[in-house]
This record gives C-alpha cells, structure tokens and sequence, in this order.
C-alpha cells in the first residue's frame, strides 16, 4: 500500500467506478437478452431543426455499406445537385436507385398542379421500390412536405405502409410537419430541434453542410 494517501483514494474511485460499470453492464446485458425480435422499421424524421434528411442518408450509407440493396425517393428537392445523390450515382448505383422526382418548392416552380403531378409520379415510384423485396431500405425524402401540402394523400400513405410494406423492409420518411396518424404508426420518430442556425445570421447554405 501506498504512503501517498491521494494514490490510495484515486486505486479506491477506480474500484468503486470498476464496480459501478461491471452492475451497469449486467444490467444492460440482461435488457438487451430480451430484444432479439427484427422487423422492418418505418422510420420518421421531422422537426424544425437541421439533419432529417442527413441522418436518413447516414442509414442509407450503412446499407451500402453492408451490401444491401436501397433506394432513394426525392420528392421536393431537385434544383441543385447534392453531394449524397452524385455520390451514389457515381460509385453505387448497382446497390442504390435514386430518383429525384420534384423540382423544387412550389414557391420555385409556381405551379401547383406540376408540384402535384410530380408528386404524384414520386409516390408511384416509392411505392414501386417498397415492394420490391431485394430493396432492404427506401429512404421517401421530403415526403412529408408532399403529404402536408396535400399533394398526396395521407390516409394512402398510412395504409400502404400498414398493408404493403415487406415486413423485413424499413422505410424512412423526412420532412418538416410530420402528421400526428403518420408518428402513431411508425416505429421510430426523431424530431430535429432548432436551437441556432446560421441562416438566421445571413449565412447561406454552403456546399458540404446543407448539399
């Protein structure tokens, strides 16, 4: 033993820390032996706050990562390019379909009835590669923005992923306003909070951050 009391005290936190953990992580073991069910997830990102659509892609990446098979529908973005759409087009279109189907907000195009219409085209298409069973994930981007507007209609959607969906299949779905039947139905909603944004401080969006 040490003369130096402040060696003993820290060799004492640590034993107590050590032994804080080892119940911590007996605990978790015996939570986590429980949850051996899968399913495909329908998967819900919403709120004012940036990164809906960049965490949906974090999980497409992962799917290409692991050789699995997924899609991509856009709804409203199409515009500009995008880093993720050029990089999968680039190197991974043989494990991901992408297709941008909008051509931007209504506010841009100034026709409500093409918005509609291409809506429409979009939601045709998503549903498409939902059940297609090779495809283990399809990412609907901006797709609530398209049901809030009314382009297509909520009560199709919802039954859709109610009776269609491939049960192993997880389906993701982003956008501000996420209606209230579509979060009692999915399986996992995360809502991006705004706390700060540099828009607000005259910062435009800028190439590797919002694109």
């Amino acid at each position: 033993m040490s003369d130096d009391p402040n060696i003993e005290t820290s060799e004492t936190d640590l034993a107590r820390h050590a032994e804080k953990m080892a119940k911590k992580k007996a605990a978790r073991d015996k939570i986590m032996a429980t949850k051996t069910g899968e399913k495909g997830l329908i998967i819900v990102h919403t709120g004012k706050g940036k990164g809906k659509s960049s965490a949906a892609f974090g999980m497409i990446f992962r799917h290409i990562a692991h050789g699995k098979k997924c899609a991509v529908v856009q709804f409203i973005k199409g515009a500009m390019s995008t880093g993720e759409r050029d990089l999968i087009l680039k190197h991974f279109s043989d494990l991901c379909e992408f297709h941008t189907m909008g051509e931007g907000f209504t506010w841009e195009t100034q026709d409500k009835a093409r918005d509609i219409a291409m809506a429409q085209a979009a939601w045709e298409k998503a549903k498409e590669l939902i059940r297609d069973p090779l495809n283990s994930m399809v990412l609907l981007d901006e797709v609530n923005i398209a049901i809030r507007y009314d382009y297509i209609d909520l009560a199709e959607v919802l039954e859709f992923l109610a009776t269609e969906k491939p049960p192993m299949t997880h389906v993701v779905l982003t956008g501000r306003n996420a209606k209230d039947e579509l979060i009692e139905l999915a399986d996992l909603v995360t809502e991006m909070e705004l706390v700060k944004h540099p828009f607000r401080s005259g910062i435009k969006a800028q190439i590797g951050v919002e694109y």
